[in-house]
């Protein structure tokens, strides 16, 4: 049950009866209009702007339109105890404690549906996150994108849109003919004891190598590994399977499994490329001409050349880009364009994209070539994932290793655990840079989100587990005519929050606003528990250990919306701590 949207629907409901009426004039749209949540300082609970959006329209102040439709929304509605107009002419509704009651016994007889927008139109997503070169493990810079792409899917699911989370695998190019050049010589290292060339900067250095290299040493007994020509080929395959065994081992231990594998190499071989090329050129976006010397940079080495350009300021861009090297062979942006093309001809409804930080100036031109390829505006959404700091002792931390001089996704889940790893990873907006404390992450305080708001679960099971009962059973209400105290109240207009919560994570695609949203819920039922300590009359469980069913109601509405919001975010809510 979305409040808002209900009373966003009387609202409408009221305005057009009052101008069937002729009592007002309305537009033909009533988009501007909201319901929304009120300032805490007032006490309301939602608040409408729809006086401000007819004042113009009437010729009448928006405090004189909004006394009329207050009048006639409050007679509608016997729910509504009080409406007041707020200048410059908001109005705001309070319900009748009951209304609260009959909240939670709707959301008790539609428990699998609280917070899912069954309005609105289901769409069909393509969600790509990670895409990390396979040439290693996974490290930090690539664990924030990868929970920002998983939470972003998990949400559109939740909310009952399709999904089909991606990975496109970069295993074509120069840096994989480098890349299996490292495992050659790690295996001529183990083999023939030659020494690693660790002074080449072309190659991997990272210990992990070894590993690959021992397993393809063990698992491919007939190869002879005398000459790196003869076996390139195969070779590179082989160590691709490593390392991705490794990325997708690396992904399980996050709670993190993709739908399918691209592989660019196979869109290249099957001439994607050229097909996409074609389907430019018949279409008129690309031309044969030469790009500038970028702005602001030393261009005293560079050379104009004649390329072949996709007229990506058609779009939107600031320059048109380059598709074709002097060379004759493809811009890494050509084989983007193929990919993104074969994106399209699966027919999703929107692609998403999880870029890093080092990839914000990559957004303009891939966007301009999916309005050209699907000929739909917008039809491609990228979203950033920023740079993370490791932070301990109030200092950057860095931590020991083998595997090179980065820190993988092991380390960090070895050291802070999965369920940490994913949440402080969305305590802030993807697109801002984000501290991660160590220190923070362990305590055991309302500082560590995670744990305040697994420790309001836990506090739930607490009294169920005290009577005997199953928190994650069902609960049938009868004679449900329970009133609640205003700071109970105050609890249950925080749930009211949740279906917009999910709405806005879901248009935003903004997966932050759950972490956030379950941080300020569990802290509204810890100050109500704490209540307690002083009171015996606010303890849940009274001395003789009984409990008033209606408040057992109560705190399984709140556990609901934890356990749902926890499981969009994947991470555990343990029963006890």
């Amino acid at each position: 049950m979305n409040i808002y949207q209900t009373y966003l629907e009387k609202i409408h409901k009221v305005i057009i009866e009052l101008a069937n009426n002729n009592k007002i004039i309305i537009p033909e749209s009533l988009a501007g209009i909201n319901a929304e949540i009120p300032p805490e300082k007032f006490d309301s609970d939602i608040s409408t702007n729809v006086a401000m959006v007819l004042s113009k329209l009437n010729k009448k102040s928006p405090d004189e339109l909004a006394k009329l439709i207050s009048s006639t929304l409050k007679d509608s509605d016997p729910l509504i105890e009080d409406i007041s107009v707020i200048k410059p002419g908001f109005i705001n509704i309070k319900f009748k404690p009951v209304f609260w009651t009959k909240f939670v016994e709707e959301i008790i007889n539609n428990q699998k549906e609280f917070g899912v927008n069954l309005k609105e139109e289901k769409l069909n997503y393509l969600v790509e996150f990670v895409s990390a070169n396979p040439t290693g493990p996974l490290h930090v810079g690539h664990c924030r994108g990868a929970i920002l792409g998983d939470v972003i899917s998990n949400v559109l699911s939740f909310n009952n849109h399709k999904v089909t989370k991606e990975y496109y695998v970069n295993d074509y190019g120069n840096q994989i003919i480098n890349f299996t050049k490292s495992v050659y010589f790690r295996i001529r290292e183990i083999k023939f004891n030659e020494p690693f060339p660790i002074d080449n900067p072309d190659l991997y250095p990272g210990d992990y190598l070894i590993d690959f290299a021992n397993n393809i040493i063990s698992s491919n007994s007939d190869m002879n590994f005398e000459k790196f020509e003869v076996i390139n080929e195969k070779l590179s395959n082989l160590s691709i399977e490593q390392s991705l065994l490794l990325i997708k081992s690396n992904l399980k231990s996050l709670g993190i499994n993709h739908d399918n594998f691209v592989s660019e190499k196979d869109i290249v071989l099957n001439k994607e490329v050229e097909n996409v090329i074609k389907f430019l050129e018949e279409n008129k976006f690309v031309y044969k001409g030469k790009i500038k010397a970028p702005t602001g940079e030393d261009n005293k080495n560079w050379v104009e050349r004649e390329q072949l350009l996709f007229k990506s300021t058609d779009f939107g861009d600031d320059k048109d880009r380059a598709l074709q090297k002097s060379d004759g062979t493809w811009t890494y942006f050509a084989s983007d364009v193929a990919y993104h093309k074969n994106k399209v001809d699966r027919k999703f409804d929107f692609l998403i994209n999880i870029l890093g930080a080092d990839h914000t100036g990559y957004v303009k031109r891939l966007s301009s070539s999916v309005d050209a390829l699907s000929g739909t505006k917008n039809k491609l959404i990228c979203k950033i994932s920023q740079l993370v700091k490791l932070i301990k002792d109030n200092k950057p931390f860095k931590m020991s290793k083998r595997k090179g001089d980065y820190i993988t996704v092991d380390d960090l889940i070895e050291e802070v655990g999965k369920d940490a790893t994913r949440f402080i990873m969305l305590n802030r907006s993807g697109d801002v840079e984000l501290d991660f404390d160590f220190d923070a992450v362990k305590e055991k305080s309302k500082d560590n989100p995670l744990y305040y708001v697994q420790y309001c679960y836990a506090r739930i099971s607490s009294v169920f587990r005290n009577i005997d009962k199953d928190l994650n059973s069902n609960i049938k209400i009868k004679d449900f005519d329970f009133e609640y105290s205003n700071e109970e109240i105050k609890i249950l207009k925080k749930i009211s929050e949740w279906p917009k919560c999910v709405d806005l994570s879901c248009l935003k695609l903004e997966p932050h606003r759950i972490p956030t949203y379950l941080y300020d819920l569990a802290s509204k039922f810890h100050s109500y528990w704490n209540l307690g300590k002083q009171n015996p009359e606010k303890r849940f469980i009274s001395n003789n250990n009984q409990i008033h069913p209606d408040k057992l109601i109560f705190l399984k509405v709140i556990s609901n919306v934890i356990k749902s919001g926890m499981n969009i975010v994947g991470v555990d809510t343990p029963e006890k701590m």
